[in-house]
């Protein structure tokens, strides 16, 4: 793995170079194997806290651990392009806007002791910018290569505090352009529905029951990219004892293990049914 700036990794992009790296302030992570039309993004991995901040946050590290989303990178680790973010979401939240990213409170709970400062909440807030320039020049590269592309943005959620069943999968499609993509999302609800977990968990998915998939990461890209598909994917947390404070390794890796087929096999689907068809691939 390499450690990039910014520019370096635009740069690579530019010119199709396949790179795995960190950025250069170790916020995030990019691994390009080979450019192609699919791209798994995992923004709320991250679990690192700036250090000059833990002082001031009223919020415990499993308070923290307790809302992110651990093992999503993961979960799609095996993919030829994976983009994962680095940083704690109380630090700062890639799927939200930069005006509401750095919380005031945190599910309902007040978060700082002392109001951030401006400087520090620059710092935060430019790591913030640098990602979605990067996420920026690389689906534009995609959609430039292949005339459309999916992203599939991977995240999880605490299933346990609902009180009423929740499925294990849910897919948000509020936000994409159901006229045309409907069917995709539909074909990638099933296919996480044949998921084999271990100690009997039965994969139930489900499109919008728990989320709607409102997060920036979607937004940001489908409102700059006409042609790119987003699936906000969330998995329950199925894979850990959200109380505990304790991963179940062996369900974190079957999930892995069948999505590498489950995913590319739907990106294919996608890339022959949207992209070929509707003659998108430039000449």
């Amino acid at each position: 793995m390499l450690r990039l700036t910014i520019t370096d990794m635009i740069e690579k992009i530019h010119k199709e170079e396949p790179f795995h790296a960190v950025s250069s302030d170790y916020s995030f992570t990019l691994k390009i194997e080979e450019y192609t039309y699919f791209l798994c993004g995992a923004v709320h991995d991250g679990h690192q806290f700036r250090k000059e901040l833990w002082d001031n946050c009223l919020h415990t590290e499993y308070e923290r651990w307790y809302e992110e989303d651990p093992c999503t990178k993961q979960m799609v680790q095996s993919n030829p392009m994976v983009i994962a973010g680095c940083d704690s979401r109380f630090e700062y939240d890639l799927n939200r806007a930069p005006d509401t990213a750095i919380y005031i409170d945190a599910w309902g709970k007040q978060l700082w002791k002392n109001t951030l400062d401006t400087t520090q909440k620059q710092k935060s807030l430019e790591k913030h910018s640098n990602f979605y320039k990067v996420v920026h020049a690389l689906v534009s590269k995609m959609e430039e290569k292949f005339g459309a592309a999916i992203v599939y943005d991977m995240h999880s959620y605490n299933w346990k505090r609902w009180d009423r069943p929740v499925p294990v999968i849910n897919l948000g499609t509020a936000n994409i352009d159901n006229s045309r993509y409907a069917p995709f999302a539909q074909a990638w609800c099933d296919s996480l529905a044949t998921l084999q977990l271990p100690h009997d968990i039965e994969a139930t998915a489900a499109i919008n029951d728990t989320f709607q998939g409102n997060g920036y990461f979607l937004k940001y890209i489908t409102s700059h990219f006409d042609q790119t598909l987003v699936l906000a994917t969330e998995f329950s947390k199925i894979y850990c004892d959200e109380y505990a404070y304790i991963l179940y390794p062996e369900v974190v890796d079957a999930i892995e293990q069948q999505l590498k087929l489950k995913l590319r096999n739907h990106a294919i689907t996608y890339y022959n049914d949207y992209i070929l068809k509707n003659g998108l691939l430039p000449d």
